[in-house]
């Protein structure tokens, strides 16, 4: 779910002119001056406050042949590929500023954005960390660092983020919902009761508010209450970003496949470069042995995020059944790189290894295979009746 109204401002001001930072060896920079260089900085400036972007890059570029040790430039131009979507060089752009200048303030900040929408949320973490280890009351980065563990799921973590800013979050509907899906997947109950409660006092009777209930719901396994508040959310606006999609995984969930692939293909309407309903569209066809139809849904999954796992795993899976067993063993590999404990994943490269006589090869991966199911099991066991606390010894 998208970050609500809470972000505000995604990104710090631009930096003025005058900052001056030390070169890249630890020598001072030279210091440049004149009307001349300092007019190329502000005209630059100037541009990117009035979201002349183009101007704006073309000036800090400009800027940094005359300076190529500034780290004001740097972080501006990273700025300007911020704001214009082009997350990778921002990244580029602010990884030089900080190298440049360590102790600039905002470059932090930038940077984790910066990952958080290239969706590499594990590398986003510690850039926030560091901007709240600086400035513990920073709402922006408490939010961000709580939405990356989110992503991750690990939801602990997530709500030590994000309760420290509760009281600016109570009106805030995708806040309130995060909330609630931690407080549920860790058994928190009353909390997440309440905290649905002050979702349905925030949101009203719309179909915003029901997507986010059913989404609630989906998440914590209550299927009859995650279809009744998503088809009220689709009725409510069919045209509804993620409604769809929510309500094809409850469906496939609950093994009705035909009516789960009519909602991925709504939601891929919708929501033309979102990857989510490409990838599940396509585990469907692969479940029904067709891999033709397959292969190019997996393959636009990748084209939009090329870090998914079950994408690549399916075109493993897809390339197995046309006999391509290189391709086959190639595409599960990338997808046990990004996701290393999933037992099924080791068991499908198994069957590629078998298949071209490397027996030794499969044998390794049918015994990860049991090793991550096993704990899979004991992991889901713990959840559903809670960890048994350890043994003590008799009482002296």
């Amino acid at each position: 779910m998208v970050a609500g109204a809470l972000l505000l401002s995604l990104l710090v001001a631009p930096l003025a002119w005058g900052l001056q930072s030390p070169s890249a060896g630890g020598a001072p920079a030279p210091i440049l001056s004149g009307p001349d260089l300092r007019e190329v900085f502000e005209r630059a400036q100037r541009a990117l406050a009035a979201k002349d972007y183009p101007r704006a890059e073309s000036g800090f570029k400009e800027f940094l042949k005359l300076d190529p040790n500034s780290a004001a430039a740097y972080t501006n131009l990273g700025v300007v590929y911020l704001r214009t979507g082009r997350f990778a060089q921002a990244s580029r752009a602010l990884e030089t500023a900080k190298k440049l200048d360590p102790q600039m303030v905002g470059v932090d900040l930038n940077l984790g954005i910066a990952h958080y929408r290239m969706q590499d949320f594990r590398r986003a973490i510690p850039y926030f960390q560091r901007v709240l280890a600086a400035d513990p009351n920073s709402v922006q980065a408490h939010y961000l660092l709580g939405m990356c563990h989110f992503m991750l799921r690990e939801y602990a973590a997530q709500l030590a983020a994000l309760e420290p800013i509760r009281d600016q979050g109570k009106d805030d509907l995708d806040f309130l919902y995060m909330l609630a899906i931690a407080y549920g997947q860790l058994k928190r109950s009353d909390e997440s009761m309440r905290t649905c409660e002050q979702l349905v006092r925030v949101g009203g009777d719309t179909p915003h508010l029901h997507l986010l209930l059913g989404k609630v719901y989906l998440d914590t396994y209550q299927n009859a209450k995650a279809e009744n508040e998503l088809e009220k959310a689709v009725a409510g606006d069919p045209g509804l970003p993620f409604a769809h999609y929510d309500l094809g995984v409850l469906y496939q969930r609950l093994g009705q496949l035909d009516k789960a692939a009519v909602e991925f293909e709504k939601e891929m309407q919708i929501s033309p470069d979102e990857p989510w309903s490409y990838e599940s569209r396509g585990t469907i066809w692969i479940d029904a042995g067709d891999a033709d139809r397959a292969i190019p849904l997996f393959q636009k999954a990748l084209a939009l995020n090329s870090k998914m796992p079950d994408s690549l795993a399916g075109l493993g899976k897809a390339y197995f059944r046309q006999g391509s067993i290189e391709q086959a063993i190639s595409y599960l590999n990338r997808a046990i790189e990004l996701e290393p404990g999933n037992g099924s994943y080791h068991y499908q490269l198994g069957r590629a290894f078998l298949k071209t006589g490397q027996r030794a090869e499969a044998q390794k991966e049918f015994a990860l295979q049991q090793k991550y199911q096993n704990e899979a099991r004991e992991k889901q066991e713990e959840q559903i009746s809670g960890k048994l606390p350890a043994p003590t010894g008799p009482t002296p």
